[in-house]
């Protein structure tokens, strides 16, 4: 009872807090300077990863980049030199927590203290339950949500101690809603969007205001990994635009980004509209990709 008299009591802010907003939509934001930060990327060897490299690279970063991919990490580090910037690139297998560790250690002995860390590193298995084998479940959720566990523990503890860093927590729209067909991607998805959250929220309860978090949840990219993938909330996109809005948000500091925006019409949707609503609603958003389907219905 003393939390809804205390939210009652809060309601006269709500009007002000709403304006504050609308008017945050038309006055462009400050953009902090990143020059000499020393970044990180998980899966910097191709599609967002390596696009984030780059645009770090223009700001003068030091970067830090994993992947598993030992051609395609060379070929971004090569780049990220081209550009003018320092390069680091190390083989790491985001699945595997001593392989992290281990190269965090030589991360920080080497090169110095991450200030940027952006997980990014993700796996994607399009296909129903049945037909995903379960290695496959097990690798979904250590690269796409139990690395930036690892990953945040070896680094974060230097940032709070100069109350200055920011984790990147690279999501997806799967991690607001189900899709058929990903039902590995979207529960480590689901996960994903909950550890920025409940990181978000106790670096808050441990007042450390310097360390900042960003969430990215943009719909289908066009990196390759789901093949012919459709939807009736956009286009695909196209990956330089969702870079440009992450580096964007990293910049000014925004804690949840949606790409496109009006996806977030969503998330606020499935906690507000009645369940029968919600179910006429939901056939109406059509998504669509090639997908492995194991389950067969008996023939009657």
């Amino acid at each position: 009872m003393k939390f809804f008299l205390n939210v009652l009591l809060l309601l006269p802010l709500l009007p002000i807090c709403i304006l504050e907003s609308l008017l945050k939509l038309f006055i462009p934001r400050k953009r902090k300077s990143v020059t000499g930060e020393i970044v990180l990327i998980t899966g910097a060897g191709h599609g967002i990863g390596r696009l984030t490299a780059y645009e770090f690279a223009k700001l003068k970063c030091k970067l830090v980049l994993w992947d598993i991919n030992k051609h395609g990490l060379e070929e971004t580090a090569a780049e990220c030199k081209r550009l003018g910037a320092k390069a680091h690139a190390f083989v790491v297998d985001c699945s595997s927590r001593e392989d992290i560790y281990s190269s965090a250690k030589k991360v920080k002995a080497e090169i110095g203290d991450v200030s940027i860390l952006v997980n990014n590193a993700g796996i994607v298995y399009t296909s129903d339950l049945f037909a995903t084998q379960d290695p496959q479940i097990e690798k979904t959720f250590e690269v796409n949500v139990l690395a930036h566990f690892w990953t945040t523990k070896a680094f974060l503890p230097e940032m709070m101690k100069t109350n200055h860093g920011h984790i990147v927590t690279v999501a997806s729209v799967a991690g607001h809603t189900g899709v058929p067909f990903l039902l590995a991607y979207c529960s480590s998805k689901f996960a994903a969007v909950g550890f920025h959250k409940a990181l978000t929220a106790e670096l808050a309860a441990l007042e450390i205001t310097g360390v900042k978090t960003t969430c990215l949840c943009p719909v289908f990219i066009n990196t390759g990994f789901i093949k012919n993938p459709s939807s009736s909330l956009g286009p695909t996109l196209e990956p330089e635009e969702v870079v440009n809005k992450l580096i964007d948000g990293i910049l000014t500091e925004q804690k949840m980004i949606f790409i496109p925006s009006s996806i977030s019409f969503l998330t606020v949707a499935e906690r507000v509209l009645p369940e029968r609503f919600l179910e006429i609603l939901r056939p109406k958003v059509v998504v669509r990709f090639d997908a492995v389907i194991g389950y067969k219905m008996k023939e009657k």
